[in-house]
This record gives structure tokens, C-alpha cells and sequence, in this order.
């Protein structure tokens, strides 16, 4: 339990900074930066105890004037969305690395106790199966606007780690791997397939079907986030966050979601829009291990939480 902290938060209205913004707030003062880009903030009513500023933290001193008194940072700013990487390399690389190098700079020599940075499961490249943090992550090749995000997303890791050890920065990483839940927005398979199948439309799936994939639900990502905020075993290291099993191809996580959604949608394939990802799955030992930390949601029980939410949001939310 955090309580009495004052906690900024960058990519504050995005789906993991709300759902964390809105478990902290009650006991702490939460300072939630965004540039707006994408809101999963709207969907709910957040307190007075959350203050927002309309930020980029890729500019330099965007931070500055807010870090007085903030005992506790999360980097959550990115650009993300596998269309984004297409469409704005550029962007996407410029916003993970030179954000993440801003932020850095903003807190070295701030007694701040902890600065989580959230980094990616894409590190691990093309093909990772019980993927470990301990060993070598891998990139596709630069040929493909596909590995702009995680080539940032890995370069800002090793960034962090240089500050940890040059300036002291009490830095932590954090791998996230397919995290779902309600208020999910932007792109995302469940948020995807879930919005078509309740409104009865047919349910697309890229490629084959064959890509496997393990999910892991919002609660169990903030209870993450709550403990490497804290346990100071976190503190200079990586770690993984998500489910170990089941290890589910997309084609199944399409068919779990049609029948829960009973609608009975059709499931059509089309091809990727880029190179897509065949073997995804993380080893969770680590967390386990060293912070007592394991997911506890399971994917059927998220998968009906998530579309509960769905069906009461089918008008806010956007069609897919």
C-alpha cells in the first residue's frame, strides 16, 4: 500500500496510467502528464486528488517545474500501435528514447525514491518463448518500420540503466506483456476483437491465426507496478510483467471472445499491415522470485470483466 506520496505520472490518461492513476489516488497526490493523444481517462470520473498537465515529455524541461516534492515517477509516455510504427517511425522513436532521456534528466539529483520506466515484451524480437530477462533481447531487422518501438523502447532501457549507474537514479524497467482489461483504448487484439464481436460484426484475425500470445489483465499489471514502486530489490533491474500461461494462439483468443460475447460473429483472416510477432510468452520468475509478485487473474475471468465493461461502454466507445 503506497499512501501519503505525491506520483507523477507521464502517459497519465493512456490504459495503464489511468487504471494506476485511479488505484493511487485516494491516499496519495497523483500529478498525471499527457499530451492528450490517446484517453482512457474519459471513461471514468477521477477525484480533485489527481491533477492534470497537458504535456510532451519529450521536450526539454517539460518536467521541471512539476518535480518539486514528487517522491515516486512512472514513465509510461509512448507512442504505441503497431500502425503508429508504420506510419511514424520517426515519431515513435524520437517520443520513446528522447522522452525517456527527458525525464531522466529531469530527476537526476532530486531525492526521488523510485522512477519506474515502462519499457515493452517487444524487446525480445521476432520469436520469444518463456522469454527471461537475463537473456539477450533481439531486434528485427531495421529494414522494417515494425522494430522502431521496440528499438527505442530497448535503447531507453539501457539509457536507464547508464543514469542508475552514472547519476544514481533509482531506476526500475518494467517489460508489460499484452496487457487487457477495461478502458482499454488505441490498438489492442482483446480491445479489437472484443468491440466487433459485441456489436455481432466479424472478427478479424492477421495471418493464420497460428501467433501465439499469453494475456495478462489490468489489476494484476498495477498490483506490478504498486510493488516495483516500493520493494527495493527492484531498484537497477528488469522485469517482466504478464501471465506464463495459457500460451494461446489468436485464433482461440478470437473464438474464447465470440463465444463470450454470444453474438455469434464470424471470424475472417486478412494479412498483417507489417511483420508480425509468431512466439510471445514471458517467464515470470523474476518478480516472483525477488518481489513476491504473481499475476492472480485468469484469462477467461479477465476476458469477461473486459467485455462486462464493453457492453456498457458499446456507445462511447470507438467502432473498430
Amino acid at each position: 500500500m503506497i499512501e501519503g506520496k505525491t506520483i507523477l505520472l507521464t502517459g497519465g490518461r493512456g490504459f495503464i496510467g489511468t487504471h494506476l492513476a485511479l488505484r493511487l489516488c485516494d491516499a496519495n497526490r497523483v500529478i498525471a502528464v499527457d499530451n492528450g493523444r490517446r484517453d482512457a481517462m474519459r471513461f471514468f470520473d477521477p477525484p480533485p486528488t489527481i491533477r492534470f498537465e497537458t504535456r510532451d515529455v519529450s521536450r526539454a524541461g517539460a518536467l521541471d517545474d512539476l518535480l518539486d516534492g514528487v517522491d515516486l515517477v512512472v514513465h509510461l509516455a509512448a507512442v504505441a500501435g503497431v500502425s503508429n510504427y508504420v506510419r511514424q517511425p520517426a515519431t515513435t522513436m524520437v517520443t520513446n528514447l528522447i522522452g525517456t532521456q527527458q525525464v531522466l534528466e529531469a530527476v537526476v539529483g532530486r531525492p526521488i525514491e523510485r522512477l519506474i520506466n515502462f519499457s515493452t515484451s517487444e524487446v525480445y524480437g521476432p520469436s520469444a518463448l518463456g522469454a527471461r530477462e537475463d537473456r539477450a533481447t533481439a531486434l528485427g531487422p531495421v529494414a522494417e518500420s515494425r522494430w522502431t518501438y521496440s528499438a527505442s523502447k530497448l535503447a531507453a532501457e539501457h539509457l536507464c540503466l547508464a543514469y542508475h549507474r552514472q547519476y544514481d537514479v533509482p531506476v526500475t524497467s518494467v517489460r508489460p506483456f499484452n496487457i487487457f482489461g477495461p478502458g482499454q483504448v488505441g490498438e489492442g487484439a482483446v480491445h479489437d476483437i472484443g468491440l466487433r464481436a459485441l456489436r455481432g460484426q466479424p472478427v478479424r484475425v492477421t495471418g493464420d491465426g497460428q501467433q501465439v500470445r499469453t494475456w495478462c489483465y489490468i489489476d494484476d499489471m498495477i498490483d506490478a507496478t504498486e510493488v516495483l514502486m516500493t520493494h527495493p530489490a527492484a531498484v537497477g533491474d528488469v522485469f517482466n510483467v504478464g501471465n506464463a500461461e495459457p500460451v494461446v494462439p489468436m485464433i482461440d483468443l478470437a473464438r474464447r471472445i465470440v463465444e463470450l460475447a454470444r453474438e455469434g460473429s464470424p471470424i475472417e483472416f486478412e494479412p498483417h499491415i507489417e511483420v508480425d510477432v509468431m512466439l510471445r510468452s514471458p517467464d515470470v520468475d523474476r518478480a516472483a522470485e525477488r518481489l513476491g509478485f504473481r499475476p492472480r487473474v485468469s484469462l477467461d475471468d479477465g476476458l469477461e470483466r473486459t467485455l462486462d465493461w464493453y457492453r456498457q461502454h458499446l456507445v462511447e466507445l470507438d467502432p473498430t
